[in-house]
């Protein structure tokens, strides 16, 4: 019996409304955000989940 290695990747999605000057101040907003952990995603943001074959 052979073994086989496989990676599990799951995608979470979350839409944020952000207000700012520009685009570019928008996203910059959003990771600071993200990074002090003010925007979470959890289970209930699941989209998809992909399996495929681990290749390091």
């Amino acid at each position: 019996m052979q073994k086989f290695k496989l990676e599990i990747q799951e995608i979470l999605s979350k839409v944020v409304e952000i207000e700012a000057e520009t685009l570019s101040d928008a996203l910059d907003i959003a990771h600071d955000m993200y990074n002090a952990e003010e925007i979470v995603l959890d289970a209930s943001d699941f989209v998809t989940n992909t399996i495929i074959e681990y290749i390091p």
